[in-house]
């Protein structure tokens, strides 16, 4: 049984930081891609940034590049992203997603097949 499991939410005041973990159980992050999304007030699931099977610096929207990253662990199994200078519009709740092996088209929700339970990032203003 596949497993996305997200961690790292909470209240942050504006400016601040968090790092958002995504581990897995029953597949091996490396040989997938990985993306973070979020949920819009509209509940569609907007694409914040993804990473490849090889790693490297991953691929940023431009509303949060500059202030995110994204970087895989994968010893621990785990992708994290790292937020910062936080604004009140990234309050969301924030999901990772694994597709199957060897797809690369990262930032459409509808080629994703695994998902975690979501984690919420609320920034105070």
């Amino acid at each position: 049984q596949v497993q996305l499991i997200e961690s790292g939410g909470r209240l942050v005041p504006a400016g601040g930081s968090l790092r958002l973990s995504c581990r897995a159980s029953g597949i091996t992050l490396s040989q997938h891609v990985v993306g973070w999304f979020r949920l819009t007030p509209e509940k569609e699931y907007e694409f914040v940034g993804g990473i490849g099977w090889s790693g490297g610096s991953g691929y940023l929207r431009d509303f949060v590049k500059g202030r995110f990253t994204i970087s895989r662990d994968n010893d621990k199994n785990t992708v994290y992203l790292e937020m910062n200078a936080l604004k009140p519009e990234d309050t969301a709740v924030y999901y990772c997603a694994a597709p199957p092996q060897g797809v690369t088209s990262i930032t459409v929700p509808g080629a994703y097949t695994y998902w975690g339970q979501g984690t919420q990032i609320t920034v105070s203003s």
